[in-house]
């Protein structure tokens, strides 16, 4: 009797806690959608192109505002990060990411749960799709930030021209960038950069300042050999139009010199991936021939059976 009664005040206790947590954590309000800023924009961006986004935006919100009290301040560094090598990918702030994982994740558990029902696949299916919807965010995040890399190194010498361009024409510096921002295609993450750099220049940041931002926004050497080159010139006091012009060139035959060094090591890599098709093949082709040549030694072997030696009934 004391067993049960001592049972029944711990599950009430137990019950009352996780009621008590769960509203505590639930009536916290959600945070309004910021429209300001770089992040702001995107998301008002995102929203407008992407009605499933849309759709669950509001909830990757809510819980982000629940994990923000949670989340370990030198995380939510390194996923604020990530996010701006992204380029601010959906607006997203860190707890806003990492809500997005939890709930990815949640889906490919139910998913895989629900494979397993069906299937029976002995937990595969369940490990493989809790698997996938926990890492599939965050992968898609650091795909984005390699792709807005590449884009931009590929797209900076003609930028460079651009601005060179611009500068003899009698443009200052701000004027030129303009220039080229305007005539960028939409989407171009390079002219994205740029259009930043212009908005600091306006609030009244220095040169300088606004470079070392570019450089810290998109850390790739092409970036950072172009704001070098500019501060230095800056510093110097050398002619920007001839600088730059030397700095496209120096850009592009930095980009052919890489993508030779590529060709030469794709020869070489490539040949794993020969090798596996190649022994596929023989695999395939060499298989059936095994297989025929067992079947015809067999059907010989029941064709010819071994003839017994009757002896006569008086020998024994």
């Amino acid at each position: 009797m004391r067993s049960l009664l001592f049972g029944a005040v711990s599950m009430t206790m137990t019950g009352a806690s996780l009621f008590v947590s769960t509203y505590a954590f639930a009536k916290k309000p959600s945070r309004p959608a910021s429209r300001l800023g770089r992040r702001g924009r995107k998301r008002l961006m995102t929203i407008a192109k992407s009605p499933a986004w849309a759709a669950i935006e509001p909830l990757v919100r809510w819980f982000g505002v629940r994990l923000s009290s949670l989340m370990p301040e030198t995380t939510a560094a390194r996923v604020d990060r990530q996010l701006v090598l992204a380029g601010d990918y959906l607006g997203l702030v860190p707890e806003e990411a990492a809500a997005l994982v939890l709930l990815s994740g949640v889906v490919g558990t139910v998913f895989g749960l629900t494979i397993e029902a069906l299937a029976d696949a002995n937990g595969l299916a369940f490990a493989g799709f809790a698997a996938f919807g926990f890492l599939a965010p965050y992968l898609q995040i650091l795909s984005e930030a390699q792709t807005r890399m590449l884009r931009i190194n590929r797209g900076l010498p003609y930028a460079v021209d651009l601005l060179s361009l611009g500068l003899s024409a009698g443009l200052d510096f701000p004027g030129a960038l303009r220039q080229v921002v305007q005539n960028a295609l939409p989407g171009d993450p390079l002219a994205e950069e740029l259009e930043w750099m212009l908005q600091l220049l306006r609030l009244g940041h220095t040169r300088r300042a606004a470079l070392e931002e570019l450089a810290l926004r998109v850390p790739t050497e092409p970036v950072r050999e172009f704001v070098h080159t500019v501060v230095h010139a800056e510093e110097k006091g050398n002619p920007l139009a001839e600088v730059l012009t030397i700095q496209a060139q120096v850009s592009r035959m930095r980009r052919t010199v890489r993508a030779e060094e590529e060709a030469a090591k794709a020869a070489v890599k490539i040949i794993g991936p020969l090798a596996i098709v190649f022994i596929a093949l023989l695999i395939v082709i060499v298989a059936p021939l095994m297989i025929r040549v067992r079947s015809e030694i067999k059907r010989a072997d029941e064709a010819s059976p071994e003839k017994k030696v009757v002896l006569p009934q008086g020998i024994r």
